[in-house]
């Protein structure tokens, strides 16, 4: 399903070729687990490029992953939560699944490979100044823009999930 996807996608990572992320991905087999997860969850992972000598890849569904929503960011949010707990946070999901929640310059960088998020939202990895006042950050797309939005922690949508990463 990944060379597949990868020949639909070519505009998503100019100069890659399929046959360099699969000897990659058999260099790197314990990561075949956080692909196949992404899969599962609704993510339709894409390679999106480069990072080192690591091949990137990103949950390319055209919204936010329905096996990844309702969450609020992070286990202290949880945990905070008097009434109403999500059955988990984000952030913890993506640490057992080893994978990454994507941060606000890789969540906008996916504009550039098409438009995503039309009708949800994405929690995005949190820098320690907003996550230390209880807050946590979103983005979708509207209006042929990209929004970053912050709102609580220990919020959760339906209509919010998390984009994941993973580096192979």
């Amino acid at each position: 399903m990944l060379k597949a996807r990868f020949a639909a996608n070519m505009n998503r990572r100019p100069g890659l070729k399929w046959e360099d992320a699969q000897v990659r991905l058999s260099l790197r087999a314990e990561r075949l687990g956080g692909l196949r997860w992404m899969e599962e969850t609704g993510g339709e992972p894409v390679v999106t490029g480069r990072e080192g000598d690591a091949f990137a890849f990103t949950d390319c569904s055209a919204e936010s992953p329905v096996g990844r929503r309702s969450l609020c960011y992070d286990r202290e949010a949880l945990d905070g939560r008097k009434e109403n707990k999500p059955k988990d946070s984000a952030m913890a999901v993506a640490a057992r699944m080893g994978v990454e929640l994507l941060a606000e310059d890789r969540y906008r960088a996916l504009r550039e490979v098409g438009e995503f998020d039309l009708a949800t939202s994405n929690r995005l990895a949190t820098p320690a100044e907003i996550r230390a006042r209880g807050g946590a950050i979103f983005g979708d797309r509207r209006f042929g823009r990209v929004f970053i939005y912050r709102n609580g922690a220990a919020s959760y949508y339906a209509a919010r999930g998390f984009r994941a990463q993973l580096l192979a």
